[in-house]
């Protein structure tokens, strides 16, 4: 099994030039070992080996917006208004490095927004397109979370789902992460979560 390791945003920005910024695929060092997480399936299906996870960049904003409002959209009667996730400046959050997507092949299918949290490492959104789900990719991404938390030297990952977000929680629960508490944020009600690694 081959898994993919990247260097973030930041650290591309300052060792290429802007030729090679405009050829995704020149970003990945393959790697033939297990870096600690990478490709997982669930009980639907594997993810696809084409899969690689990578830096967003400014040209992938609409397409991570897309994704993001397809994957929340059907929370909003349950929640009873807009996810949190669907009103992110992701313009911002693509420039400072914290957006990650999955990319198949030329499109993308997913991406994971990870941003420092003191000791920890915060996956703030994991979202995949609606076509991708059952395949393992939320798995996967979470999987890259955590190899990125070790690579930045934390120990480990904190994350939050909506109450009424059900199929998260369970999911989070599954792959190791332990419920701390819940509270209004932001006019939400979460569960906060969180794996040590």
């Amino acid at each position: 099994m081959t898994y993919h390791v990247f260097i973030t945003w930041r650290e591309l920005k300052c060792r290429q030039s802007a030729h090679a910024l405009k050829d995704p695929r020149a970003w990945s060092r393959t790697m033939s070992e297990n870096t600690g997480g990478g490709a997982s399936a669930d009980e639907s299906g594997e993810v696809s080996q084409n899969v690689v996870i990578r830096p967003a960049v400014p040209t992938d904003q609409a397409r991570v917006r897309n994704i993001v409002d397809a994957a929340y959209r059907p929370y909003i009667a349950r929640i009873g208004k807009r996810p949190g996730p669907m009103d992110e400046d992701y313009g911002a959050l693509i420039e400072r490095g914290d957006v990650f997507v999955a990319q198949e092949g030329d499109t993308v299918v997913g991406l994971a927004v990870l941003l420092d949290d003191r000791d920890a490492l915060l996956l703030d959104n994991v979202a995949v397109a609606p076509e991708r789900h059952g395949r393992g990719l939320g798995r996967r991404l979470v999987g890259f979370a955590e190899d990125e938390a070790r690579r930045r030297g934390r120990r480990m990952v904190r994350l939050y789902t909506n109450e009424a977000m059900v199929e998260n929680a369970a999911l989070y629960a599954r792959l190791g992460f332990v419920e701390t508490h819940r509270a209004t944020q932001n006019g939400f009600r979460r569960i906060f979560m969180e794996k040590t690694l």
